[in-house]
């Protein structure tokens, strides 16, 4: 996978499994969780990925003030709060857009660099 790639790679996973979250935490009395094949395919590119994160980041960001807080995380990127710690390596209790997108490529990373450590 090229460098270009990389990072909407890692968007694209953070979205599958945001996207993942939120379903599956339906109310009562409203229609199951979609199917895992009704999950929209990852964004081709890197340009795609960041919107698609920078969409879901604003719906998530309730006060508007380009920060997530961790009960604003926990109410609109459940993935995002599952890793708010490591997100947030200052400690100062949000985590911004560019932290969210810099964790997920390193996690990405890693991860190649685990499953096929010659090509990467």
């Amino acid at each position: 996978m090229s460098a270009c790639k990389l990072p909407a790679f890692g968007f694209a996973v953070l979205m599958a499994l945001t996207s993942i979250g939120a379903a599956a935490q339906t109310p009562k009395g409203s229609q199951p969780a979609a199917a895992p094949s009704d999950v929209p395919a990852a964004p081709p590119t890197t340009a795609q990925a960041k919107a698609f994160i920078a969409e879901r980041f604003k719906a998530a960001d309730a006060n508007h003030n380009g920060k997530l807080t961790r009960d604003e995380a926990q109410a609109g990127m459940p993935k995002v709060y599952e890793n708010f710690d490591k997100i947030d390596v200052k400690k100062q209790g949000y985590v911004t857009e560019r932290q969210i997108g810099a964790y997920w490529t390193k996690k990405t990373k890693d991860q190649m660099q685990k499953e096929d450590p010659i090509w990467n």
